[in-house]
């Protein structure tokens, strides 16, 4: 049976003929809004242990995390080629030659097909994408932006540092080079209501993605986040209400994105809330079952009454 959404597990094989896994590395990198160039102490939610995996941390050096990384991977996930993920904190917040320096190294393996760098907006120029973009002539480039949320008064509250039409600016900076263009978001926060978190389907469907993230709120251990909530607890996602909001999430989001992630994964011991007690594959079963379900789809809504307007709008 044909996929209910685009999976980039299928994209990304397919893409390549053979098994491509990403491999994620930590290369010490801080954040704008982390080390005083406009705020400190970085996104209230953010403990870069909660997503980094074990293999990926910034007191070894990349070959390590590499080397380390394939031989888990294929071992594993009997993967074939691999994708460098530069994942942890703001993977462009340094000099042009030291960032051109260190995704070549990362190239010069050769079952390394490609490199997925993240990022912030207000961490691109014109001299960065440029090298993007000559290395994208080589080989598979992706950018991933955090747009995290399409609400400035949630990104005040997050600690970001920068507001949507910033976010907005640097996708458009992006275009045309040969660049994957990926982005994420976060659903979940206290600071918007459902219909907010859903209408953020419509307004990314707007701009040009094409891969895409979505991450529901966790709350995880040495956080600001942590603190706030256990000061003042708010209700969060739980299993059953985030599958029928994931399924109509995906209902509303443009056909042709590749969906990369649909849910958020953190280990038990980082995690204080929402406890759903569900495996990573339950999860997805669960994601998959609810669309077969409703007998809907990716892009079932799209471009219908829930449609938005431009994204100065919002």
């Amino acid at each position: 049976m044909k996929e209910r959404y685009r999976n980039y597990r299928t994209y990304i094989n397919e893409m390549f003929g053979e098994r491509v896994n990403k491999l994620s590395v930590d290369m010490g990198f801080t954040c704008p809004n982390r080390d005083g160039s406009i705020a400190q102490g970085g996104c209230v939610y953010c403990n870069n242990d909660s997503f980094v995996p074990p293999y990926a941390r910034a007191r070894r050096g990349m070959r390590d995390q590499i080397e380390n990384g394939m031989e888990y991977l294929k071992n594993r996930f009997k993967a074939k080629k691999f994708i460098i993920y530069f994942q942890a904190y703001t993977n462009t917040y340094a000099d042009v030659a030291e960032l051109g320096q260190m995704y070549r190294e990362a190239l010069s393996y050769p079952d390394v097909v490609g490199i997925a760098v993240g990022t912030r907006s207000d961490c691109v120029d014109e001299e960065k994408l440029d090298m993007f973009e000559r290395l994208a002539r080589e080989c598979y480039v992706s950018l991933e932006y955090g747009i995290e949320s399409i609400y400035d008064h949630t990104l005040e509250f997050m600690n970001r540092g920068h507001d949507y039409r910033s976010v907005v600016d640097a996708i458009e900076l992006t275009k045309g080079r040969g660049i994957e263009i990926g982005a994420h978001i976060i659903v979940g926060m206290p600071t918007e209501t459902k219909e907010e978190m859903l209408a953020m389907a419509d307004e990314v469907s707007t701009l040009g993605l094409d891969t895409f993230k979505v991450h529901n709120l966790h709350i995880v251990k040495n956080t600001q986040l942590e603190r706030m909530y256990r000061a003042k607890p708010y209700q969060m996602f739980e299993f059953e209400e985030y599958l029928d909001f994931i399924v109509t999430f995906l209902e509303r989001l443009a056909p042709e994105i590749v969906v990369e992630r649909l849910f958020t994964d953190t280990p038990h011991d980082l995690l204080i809330a929402p406890i759903w007690n569900k495996s990573h594959l339950q999860v997805l079963q669960g994601i998959e079952a609810e669309l077969k379900r409703r007998g809907t789809y990716q892009g079932a809504l799209y471009g219908g009454a829930f449609k938005s307007a431009s994204p100065g709008r919002l």
